[in-house]
């Protein structure tokens, strides 16, 4: 018996798909929109002064604005990769299967444009609320891709069963291109220097952010490499140290003392270096696969997924402008107090 879907709810999925997929175009036309509405430059006049090294302020959230953009757009690459990889081995079936491809396009390019232009020249009101949309709208990209990949599961015999999870669409894909929306919306009113997000602290809501996003792509690495039967050690690494990290978030974003933040950084960098090591080693297990990369365009398609690994250094440098964003605002209290 076929295991596709039923014949009437095709053309639904179908249609949902092509919605899906206007929703994410609309977004690219609306952020280059944005990007043109800027302001004049201040004359030199109104410029801020330059800051030196010794009187530089500590507290200064733009280089925490750049590390969100920076995980953003390094979220959305993988994201945009590895959609690209593996819808392309699904034909493409459903018109909706471009959309998650158009909008990590487009939060690819806004959140480099961010990392260039944080702290530089204002822009317009209406950029300003534009400039929202294209991450607004990989959110609700994800939150949908999540349905569509939800609906790939349990349509197959069996419904919610093991061998789906390891061979359906993967569940974890579209909430990272979510997260990544998420977090360049949150990477603008830190840059404008907003004390809370979402009614907490922004350090605060940051850290629980990163720590939720650690542990989901942590879960998702444990369910493919129990697929492969953990026969390589390494495969420990990525469902042990980013779980551990994210703790150790989750801790610093309750009220009260952040914890150890020294040990939940140096976390923090070891899963920045994981994925990088991660990626190289998925190269490694393409590479041992029949032909290696002389045989590219099937391997890449069968071996681990190459674009994966890098989620985790995208979290950590979010969970690192979190912490030092959570460190800011501790010591603003304290000399408040």
């Amino acid at each position: 018996m076929s295991a596709a879907a039923p014949a009437d709810a095709r053309p639904l999925a179908r249609g949902l798909g092509a919605a899906t997929l206007g929703l994410a175009l609309g977004a690219l036309l609306l952020g280059r929109t944005a990007a043109a509405r800027r302001l004049p430059a201040p004359s030199p006049t109104l410029r801020r002064p330059v800051r030196t090294h010794d009187t530089a302020d500590a507290t200064d959230p733009a280089p925490q604005a750049r590390r969100l953009y920076q995980a953003a757009a390094l979220l959305a690459a993988s994201v945009l990769s590895d959609s690209a990889l593996e819808h392309y081995r699904g034909d493409f079936e459903n018109p909706g299967m471009f959309a998650p491809l158009a909008s990590a396009a487009v939060v690819l390019a806004c959140a480099l444009r961010g990392t260039r232009s944080t702290g530089s020249r204002p822009t317009a009101p209406r950029a300003t609320v534009l400039a929202t949309v294209p991450y607004a709208t990989a959110c609700a990209v994800g939150a949908a891709g999540l349905g569509f990949h939800a609906y790939n599961v349990l349509r197959r015999p069996g419904g919610l069963s093991w061998a789906n999870l390891f061979y359906a669409a993967p569940l974890g894909a579209p909430a990272a291109l979510a997260l990544a929306g998420v977090i360049g919306l949150a990477a603008r009113p830190v840059a404008a220097g907003a004390a809370t997000l979402a009614g907490l602290p922004s350090g605060r809501a940051l850290c629980g952010l990163a720590a939720v996003g650690l542990a989901g792509t942590s879960a998702e690495a444990a369910l493919l490499h129990f697929r492969g039967a953990y026969h390589h050690p390494a495969m420990w690494v990525p469902v042990s140290v980013p779980p551990v990290t994210a703790v150790m978030l989750a801790g610093a974003a309750r009220p009260g003392a952040p914890g150890r933040r020294r040990l939940t950084d140096a976390l923090l960098k070891a899963c920045t270096w994981l994925g990088v090591i991660g990626a190289g080693f998925h190269a490694r297990g393409i590479a041992r696969q029949m032909g290696g990369w002389r045989n590219w365009s099937q391997n890449v398609l069968a071996g681990p997924p190459l674009p994966a690994p890098p989620s985790f250094s995208a979290l950590a440098l979010a969970g690192r402008a979190a912490l030092a964003l959570r460190a800011a605002q501790e010591s603003t209290g304290r000399r408040a107090a």
